[in-house]
């Protein structure tokens, strides 16, 4: 392990705004601190919490924050040395309404109460077009957030993926959820003047550069019905990494 990474680590251990629990603690049931009370006691205001899952380097998660003041947000990643930028800058600039997590996801319900959470943004996850149950939309994923989402807690998805976007298009229109926004191309016309759309992160921004079209879906997942699995052939990306997409140009 390199010596910034080492020293990144030992930062993020300062930084207020961060929450590190090892799998073991939450898994032999002592709980997590804050679960059911993440307003009262560490944002000190009873305005919505969103979180965004895999959020990488905290890019957009800060950025929103930034943007919507009267939120709250959570960025959760496994990486470390990820979260570390986006923790940095939060703390540096003292948003008060930002905070992250590092964890996996499939741990992500042991940190909130039901209904706690309002929304939740998936930002360019990894389509997993081999695996379905690591999808970050899956129905196994979509029963994990219902344990904490509000009764009209939303779910965001933005990506370059269209295998990502056709599954979860076909999933959520199988199980009948409200849709609240079905966007192909949020780059062209009025889209791209979306005050939370039209956040580019570095990565997005080498997607776009290379001509891919950024999609989104926005939807309510609905709790207390047996929930279906899509079983439709979905035509695979060309691409799943810069360098991979570059050998085909």
């Amino acid at each position: 392990m390199g010596k910034n990474k080492l020293a990144k680590f030992a930062e993020l251990e300062t930084f207020t705004n961060v929450f590190q629990v090892k799998s073991g603690v939450l898994l032999g049931g002592e709980g997590f601190e804050l679960k059911g009370k993440w307003n009262e006691q560490y944002f000190q205001n009873p305005n919505p919490i969103v979180l965004e899952l895999g959020c990488g380097k905290g890019e957009y998660t800060v950025e929103l924050a930034r943007r919507f003041p009267d939120k709250n947000y959570i960025g959760v990643d496994i990486k470390g040395a990820r979260i570390w930028s986006g923790a940095k800058d939060a703390f540096v600039n003292q948003l008060k309404n930002v905070a992250f997590i590092r964890t996996n996801i499939e741990m992500i319900f042991h940190f909130f109460a039901p209904g706690e959470v309002s929304e939740i943004w998936l930002t360019f996850p990894d389509p997993q077009m081999k695996k379905t149950t690591k999808r970050l939309t899956a129905t196994n994923f979509i029963r994990s957030y219902l344990q904490f989402l509000k009764p009209s807690g939303i779910v965001h998805l933005k990506t370059d993926s269209n295998f990502m976007f056709t599954y979860t298009c076909e999933m959520v229109k199988l199980n009948d959820f409200e849709v609240l926004s079905h966007v192909d191309d949020i780059y062209a016309g009025e889209n791209e003047k979306n005050p939370v759309l039209g956040i580019k992160t570095y990565y997005e921004q080498q997607w776009l550069d290379r001509g891919l079209t950024i999609k989104y879906i926005a939807f309510r997942p609905a709790a207390g019905k047996v929930l279906i699995e899509p079983e439709i052939n979905i035509e695979p990306d060309i691409y799943r990494s810069f360098k991979r997409f570059r050998r085909q140009q």
